[in-house]
């Protein structure tokens, strides 16, 4: 295991939280012939094979089990080291690892840019993910903060909220419902909705809502992503419920007044319990605690 590269664990280690070399390649921005061959070495330095395949499923060997608690190992004892480093040269250098839900991208870039303008020097990755895959990353701490629109019950977390979420009715601009005040809720009914995949954050809570009103939503379309969805009510194929935050500066889009809208929400911060935070993360929750009023003093 001498031979071994930091890449190459990093790449077995992929491969094992997505339970694909597809997706283990693309995280890793390689080819799957490319990760195959970095796997590939670590099995011929242990001289067992690491994986098996089960029709479509690949599962960890024995040995391949003990590589990955090696890699666990690896890990930390790096993230430890970067830490002790970056508190060493405090906010002139080091680095910021962010991972969000698709829908947080729409403010948070807005929010980066006065941090990274304030602290040059550091290095910010942010990686904009759906949930599964941020759950996946949060599983392997991967990152320094997360940002949830609904933090996850089954996992050992700490959560702050930090922002306010409206969930709003979306329709085209010249939609007949436009510029009406305190729309019935049944009328939103009668309109075809659009809605995000199951999993979602928004979509939970709006499933939620309805279920407290024992509404029946007319439900036309699934898409994958807000952009999507935009375009689809722009292109007249129904309305749909976002966050206020997706359609700011959006042409051809209008905020419906529908009674019992907008759904007040709250995006969060969130850390695996008692993970220890470098200075840059600190400082980063501080400055959101600054501007957004947050309660992350805690944190800071």
């Amino acid at each position: 295991m001498k031979r071994a590269t930091f890449r190459q664990l990093r790449a077995f280690d992929a491969i094992v939280r997505h339970g694909s070399f597809s997706r283990a390649a693309e995280e890793m921005h390689l080819t799957q012939p490319t990760l195959s061959m970095q796997v590939k070495k670590i099995s011929n330095a242990v001289g067992l094979p690491l994986f098996e395949q089960i029709g479509k499923k690949i599962y960890l060997t024995d040995a391949g089990r003990v590589v990955h608690e090696l890699c666990q190992d690896v890990f930390a004892s790096v993230a430890r080291f970067e830490m002790g480093v970056a508190d060493l040269k405090g906010l002139k250098t080091g680095g910021l690892r962010l991972a969000a839900v698709t829908t947080a991208e729409f403010f948070l870039l807005r929010l980066l840019g006065p941090f990274c303008n304030r602290h040059p020097g550091v290095d910010v990755s942010l990686e904009i993910l759906n949930r599964e895959r941020m759950l996946e990353r949060l599983r392997a701490n991967a990152d320094d903060i997360y940002v949830f629109g609904q933090p996850p019950l089954d996992f050992d977390i700490e959560a702050i909220r930090f922002l306010e979420n409206p969930l709003v009715v979306i329709g085209p601009k010249g939609h007949r419902l436009a510029g009406a005040r305190n729309v019935p809720l049944a009328q939103l009914l009668g309109e075809p909705l659009l809605m995000r995949e199951h999993g979602s954050g928004t979509r939970t809570a709006i499933e939620q809502f309805f279920a407290e009103t024992a509404a029946r939503p007319k439900v036309k379309m699934e898409l994958g992503s807000n952009e999507a969805i935009k375009q689809a009510i722009i292109g007249g194929l129904g309305v749909s419920i976002l966050s206020r935050h997706t359609i700011e500066d959006t042409a051809g889009l209008v905020e419906i007044d529908v009674e019992g809208f907008p759904l007040v929400r709250h995006w969060y911060v969130v850390r695996p319990a008692g993970k220890k935070m470098s200075v840059v993360a600190r400082a980063f929750c501080g400055y959101l605690a600054e501007t957004c009023a947050a309660e992350l003093s805690a944190w800071a």
